[in-house]
C-alpha cells in the first residue's frame, strides 16, 4: 500500500464509522502479520492505522474537529459568564426601599421582593442586610428583638451588623449601606 494513500474501500475517514475503521484495522494487521519480513511490518501497521484515523492528506480526523468545536463551545460559554451581568441588574442605589415608619425599634421589616432585611437597632439608627442566610441561601425572617432569624435551621444574626449569634451559620449577612433621606429608607 502506498504511504499517505487511502485504502481501500476506504473513503474519508469522517464518513466510516467505528465498526468499518476496526476491520481495516484487523485486515492491515492481519496482512503484516503474514508478511515474510521478520516483524519489519509492524510499524508500517502502524502507520496504517495513524493514517486511516487521521484522515488523507492532513485533512483533520474526527477527534480533532470535536476538540477544535468543544473547545470553542466552552470557550463562548465562559464568555457569556462574565458578559455584563452585574451591569443587567437594576441597581438599588438611590432607590427608597422602605419607609421609616415601618420599621419598629428593636425590629426590622423583610422585604420579599427585594431579598432585603432593613432594621432599627437603635432609635434613628437602621442597617439593612441581603436577607438571604448564608448557611444555605434560605430566606431569613422578620427581625424581632434585635435578632434576625433564619426559619430553616434556626440561625441567629444580629440585627445591627448581620454577624451571626448561632449557628448553624457562620458567616455574616451580606450589609447594605443604607441612609435616610425625609421619611425614606434610601440604598446609598
Amino acid at each position: 500500500m502506498e504511504r499517505g494513500g487511502a485504502m481501500p474501500g476506504i473513503g474519508r475517514p469522517e464518513d466510516t464509522t467505528l465498526q468499518e475503521r476496526s476491520g481495516v484495522v484487523g485486515r492491515a494487521a492481519g496482512d503484516m502479520a503474514g508478511r515474510e519480513d521478520g516483524g519489519a511490518g509492524r510499524g508500517s501497521a502502524r502507520e496504517s492505522v495513524r493514517e486511516s484515523t487521521q484522515g488523507s492528506g492532513g485533512v483533520p480526523g474526527r477527534r480533532e474537529v470535536l476538540g477544535v468545536a468543544g473547545v470553542a463551545v466552552c470557550g463562548v460559554a465562559l464568555a457569556a459568564c462574565g458578559t455584563g451581568d452585574a451591569k443587567s441588574r437594576p441597581t438599588l442605589k438611590g432607590q427608597v426601599i422602605a419607609k421609616t415608619a415601618d420599621v419598629p425599634v428593636g425590629g426590622g421589616k423583610l422585604l420579599g421582593d427585594l431579598k432585603l432585611v432593613v432594621t432599627q437597632p437603635q432609635q434613628g439608627v437602621y442597617k439593612a442586610f441581603s436577607a438571604a442566610c448564608t448557611h444555605k441561601g434560605c430566606t431569613v425572617s422578620t427581625p424581632k428583638d434585635n435578632v434576625i432569624t433564619c426559619a430553616c435551621h434556626g440561625s441567629e444574626f444580629a440585627a445591627d451588623s448581620g454577624a451571626p449569634k448561632k449557628g448553624p451559620a457562620t458567616a455574616p449577612l451580606t450589609a447594605i449601606e443604607v441612609k435616610v433621606e425625609g421619611d425614606g429608607i434610601v440604598v446609598a
